[in-house]
């Protein structure tokens, strides 16, 4: 934690104790709504230990060449998920897909 924080008027909540710790506040704070998480440490961190229910991919017609793999070094894979659900827009489709526990 950097000096100074936490700050109680800050709009965030910092959690220290790990990934799952800090999924278990983010879950308390959103009571009946969404907890997203994003980057691909982060996401392989919480598929690894089976928190992730729902993967949205948004597929758009652009090729970057670079970046980071969100699913690579995955512990048990391969894992299962569902027949996605699709939502096409101008540009983009969209793609859920529940992950089987």
């Amino acid at each position: 934690m950097p000096d100074g924080w936490p700050r109680e008027d800050a709009p965030f909540t910092s959690a220290t104790d790990g990934v799952a710790d800090a999924v278990e506040q983010a879950k308390e704070l959103a009571g009946d709504g969404d907890v997203a998480i994003a980057t691909p440490s982060i996401t392989r961190q919480c598929l690894n230990l089976g928190l992730i229910d729902v993967i949205a991919v948004d597929l758009v017609p652009v090729l970057l060449g670079k970046g980071v793999p969100f699913f690579s070094g995955l512990d048990g894979t391969p894992t299962k998920l569902d027949t996605p659900t699709v939502v096409e827009a101008d540009g983009v489709t969209h793609l859920h897909y529940r992950v089987r526990h």
